[in-house]
């Protein structure tokens, strides 16, 4: 990657606000295409999974199919992508992807979808090519970039929208930066790429595109510049482009994708420190803290409107923005189909700012579900197997007297 993120002159403009113009629908994809969604991360990607998964039926009525066997086929593009998955999972396996591959051969010559925001995190031109060419064989066609078989979508949206959600996501991930530090690292601090390389990576979306298009040809990518004033504009698009009828993709309620507050993402931040400091097993901090703490929490607790947001400072906002604007030029010169408002990727939000606030507080029903969560996780788990004993000769002296001193105090203690 390179690392001139954060050198730029030009100033961006300030957020609008009103109503979006109508904007007329996309041409269709031909029949047949298999529709390859790439993310990346927050852009509505788990909006749009979960719309195809809940549509799947319909959609085959309409000779679209969804072929991947869950919302989100993420082990599978974790796979091939050769990432290791959140930290404490198991390791995605070459079985994975081979699933998703004969899945989607099985639709033969129907439209089919695919998404994961993973495969962004595609590592070279060699793996992006190995996951065009597993997918689009099949039917006696030839090569997908011949015939504009595998067809490949990006979803963007506004950095000063990304930066917040991204952070709070990395902290469920074990992340132990606090956001403005963070920002400092990933905006001013080359080479950018601490604590977390995958952000430039999945981010930088300018190259992003290049390197798909390096591919595939840019004619067999389409980019969305995703508008959040336009709440289902994202689904009447993939509607549009896989020649369904408006208003059959419609959101699902998705409790456990939420955002966590400044309060919640602090509170897990601090539970970070502590977990790392004590040594426990990243196994420990999947299955209690992210699949039990974390996700009892966001089902069973709704943000009231006065609860404290991540906030982004004004020069972080500025800085993205003029990143933004770097952008969007560079892929529009790419000649790759461009859906929506490229201008959109370099406004500075106007409601955000870096004003003081209170430090964030934890709610005690908030704290109280995040606790009984791993409690109800660590109660349906088997107890983990018994320490290895070790004999007086094989431990080290210096723990032998602590030991013993500990004995010691206890029994004058009882005396």
């Amino acid at each position: 990657m390179e690392t001139d993120c954060t050198h730029h002159d030009s100033a961006a403009p300030e957020a609008e606000t009103g109503e979006t113009a109508p904007k007329s629908a996309p041409t269709p994809l031909p029949p047949g295409t298999r529709l390859l969604h790439i993310g990346p991360h927050k852009t509505g990607t788990t909006s749009i999974q979960s719309a195809l998964f809940a549509a799947k039926d319909a959609m085959a009525g309409h000779g679209v199919d969804f072929p991947a066997h869950s919302r989100h086929p993420m082990e599978a593009a974790l796979a091939v992508c050769a990432r290791p998955g959140m930290m404490g999972d198991a390791k995605p396996t070459e079985r994975h992807w081979l699933r998703l591959v004969d899945a989607v051969h099985a639709t033969g010559r129907r439209t089919s979808v695919v998404s994961s925001e993973f495969f962004a995190d595609a590592p070279d031109d060699e793996a992006i090519a190995r996951i065009v060419d597993d997918l689009g064989r099949g039917q006696g066609r030839d090569q997908s970039r011949d015939q504009g078989w595998v067809h490949v979508l990006v979803t963007l949206r506004p950095l000063a929208k990304i930066m917040p959600s991204q952070w709070q996501q990395y902290v469920q991930n074990g992340l132990r930066m606090g956001y403005e530090d963070w920002l400092e690292h990933i905006l001013r601090k080359a080479p950018y790429e601490k604590p977390n390389p995958s952000f430039w990576r999945r981010h930088r979306h300018d190259r992003l595109v290049e390197r798909w298009v390096r591919v595939v040809g840019a004619e067999n990518v389409t980019v969305v510049v995703v508008d959040d004033r336009d709440r289902d504009g994202l689904m009447r698009t993939f509607e549009s482009l896989l020649g369904l009828p408006d208003g059959l993709l419609v959101s699902v309620p998705d409790t456990a994708n939420r955002s966590l507050t400044l309060a919640e993402t602090e509170m897990l931040r601090k539970l970070n420190m502590e977990f790392r400091g004590n040594g426990l097993p990243d196994e420990v901090y999947s299955r209690m803290v992210r699949g039990g703490a974390v996700m009892h929490m966001k089902n069973a607790c709704r943000p009231a409107p006065d609860d404290a947001r991540i906030t982004t400072p004004r020069w972080a906002l500025e800085a993205a923005a003029g990143i933004g604007a770097e952008m969007a030029g560079r892929i529009a010169a790419m000649g790759v189909r461009v859906l929506g408002d490229p201008a959109l990727l370099s406004v500075v939000p106007s409601v955000a700012s870096a004003e003081e606030t209170a430090p964030p507080r934890i709610d005690p029903e908030v704290a109280a579900h995040a606790l009984y969560g791993a409690l109800a996780v660590a109660a349906a788990t088997p107890a983990y197997p018994p320490a290895p004993v070790r004999s007086v000769h094989q431990t080290p002296s210096k723990e032998l007297v602590r030991v013993l001193g500990h004995r010691v105090l206890k029994r004058l203690k009882r005396a």
